[in-house]
């Protein structure tokens, strides 16, 4: 009996290793081809930033006596920001004095001389052609007198008569734009941009209703990008804010990091929403750093 179960746990033991020996068949799953599209998403880091920024400098040294802007206000091209105060250089100075000085001699000279010549003419002891040559050079000696006038209130205050709605002593917006910052206060000295220096920055001024987006782009990326792809912005401080954009630039020319690995400058135009949209961030928020997701 024992003999018996031995012989029937020996077939069922040889019966279950050739089953699980055997190969199994290959099965097969079929289904209908189609053409899709694949998408990869890359998201690179950056800053969303004005594409018109400029720095409003003085055109003349002095010290600011009225700000009438401040950081935050919009303001239109040629509106005055600032009003200054002439200080002018002692030499320049004295010599714009002694130019008034012989304009007059001169003038005086040239007055008498004129008046002499008119008597004579009138008699008709003198020709009309001497007559002219005197007039006109009482003219010219009348006219640099001015000109010496001007020059000296021009040195001496940074505005003349004949151009106090110009002067240079009015600070005013070469574009129209929100005012990003005035970094100078009342009282301080500025100075004109020259060879020798960049001058004082009197305000930023920038054109918000253009903006771009400058960042950088990885090597193993910058290959699969071609401008006028579109892009997704998102704000790094307001998730719920998006923003679409174009790219319009990638640098043919690569930045090496710290890490080692080379970076590519892209910019892209950021379209901005129209004021009336309700999801349009206020302007300042958007001189934030950005997160991109093209």
């Amino acid at each position: 009996m024992i003999a018996l179960l031995v012989v029937l746990l020996f077939l069922g033991t040889f019966v279950f290793l050739y089953i699980n020996s055997r190969p199994k068949p290959v099965q097969y799953e079929s289904f209908t081809p189609s053409v899709q599209d694949l998408s990869k998403t890359t998201v690179v880091t950056g800053k969303i930033e004005p594409r018109d920024e400029v720095a409003v400098k003085p055109q003349i040294s002095g010290i600011i006596t009225e700000l009438l802007k401040e950081a935050g206000q919009h303001v239109e091209a040629g509106e005055v920001i600032a009003k200054l105060k002439v200080i002018p250089d002692m030499n320049q100075l004295a010599s714009a004095e002694s130019r008034v000085r012989l304009s007059q001699l001169n003038l005086e000279q040239a007055k008498v001389d004129y008046e002499r010549q008119k008597a004579l003419y009138d008699k008709g002891l003198i020709s009309a052609n001497d007559y002219e040559k005197v007039r006109q050079t009482y003219n010219q000696a009348r006219e640099e007198a001015n000109v010496a006038q001007e020059q000296l209130e021009l040195t001496r205050d940074g505005v003349s008569a004949s151009n106090a709605s110009s002067s240079n002593t009015l600070v005013r917006s070469t574009i129209s734009g929100i005012i990003l910052d005035i970094p100078v206060k009342v009282g301080n000295s500025v100075i004109l941009s020259n060879t020798f220096n960049d001058g004082t920055t009197i305000a930023s001024v920038a054109d918000m209703s253009k903006l771009i987006f400058r960042g950088n782009i990885d090597e193993t990326d910058v290959g699969r990008l071609n401008v006028g792809m579109p892009m997704d912005i998102t704000i790094g401080a307001l998730q719920d804010l998006r923003f679409s954009a174009a790219l319009e630039y990638i640098s043919p020319k690569a930045t090496a990091t710290t890490g080692g690995a080379n970076q590519f400058e892209i910019k892209a135009a950021v379209h901005v929403p129209t004021p009336s949209s309700s999801s349009s961030p206020h302007p300042q928020r958007l001189q934030r750093h950005r997160q991109h997701r093209p």
